[in-house]
């Protein structure tokens, strides 16, 4: 799925705006996001990777994967409701794991959710949709805006490496509070996404969907 935005307008309105993220883009480079298609796949991989370190979710993701006679790719939500809980358990998955990937696929198959739905409702309503599956809240809900849909302007006011990068970037004393990034963020509209995603960047670290 290709990003809803131009890539190059964002970085040159992102230069535009702010001359401390100009510096960073000079920086770390071009705006190299591209999106994951699929949206149960990409909320089905957002659960597994929940609170575990990146190669530990992996290993259990692909065990059940294997389980199911699947791959990543085809993973469909009639597999999930059909297994059995004992095979998912052997594989490794947590309890608490299989009640939301079950929730997930049954609002799938019953066409409360579905692959198409996204396209057509606005960021709030993407959340909020979402959020109703357990065990996803609003933080998994705008990384799956930011990295499944492509949407332009998500700022995620609670993820740590966005207030660690503003911190850093902005030279403020401490971890900014939403307002204040709000405020901070204010002139990348209608990028914030793109600027949410240099700042990740500005650290050095792996972007939040590297480590799935």
């Amino acid at each position: 799925m290709p990003l809803t935005y131009d890539p190059a307008a964002a970085v040159a309105h992102l230069r535009g705006a702010d001359p401390v993220l100009a510096r960073i883009i000079a920086a770390a480079g071009p705006l190299t996001l591209e999106p994951r298609d699929g949206s149960f796949r990409a909320l089905a991989r957002a659960i597994f990777f929940q609170q575990l370190a990146g190669p530990a979710a992996r290993a259990i993701m692909n065990r059940v994967l294997a389980a199911l006679g699947t791959d990543e790719q085809h993973i469909a939500p009639g597999q999930i409701i059909s297994a059995a809980d004992d095979g998912l358990r052997a594989a490794g998955l947590s309890r608490q794991k299989l009640v939301y990937l079950r929730n997930l696929a049954e609002k799938f198959a019953s066409g409360e959710l579905t692959e198409e739905e996204f396209d057509h409702l606005d960021d709030e309503e993407v959340i909020r949709r979402v959020s109703a599956v357990k065990g996803i809240g609003r933080w998994t809900a705008e990384m799956f805006l930011i990295f499944s849909l492509g949407r332009p302007d998500v700022l995620p006011v609670d993820d740590l490496g966005v207030r660690r990068g503003m911190q850093i970037a902005y030279g403020l004393t401490e971890l900014p509070k939403p307002d204040e990034m709000g405020r901070i963020a204010a002139p990348w509209a209608p990028y914030r996404s793109a600027g949410t995603w240099y700042m990740w960047r500005s650290l050095g670290v792996a972007l939040p969907e590297e480590g799935r």
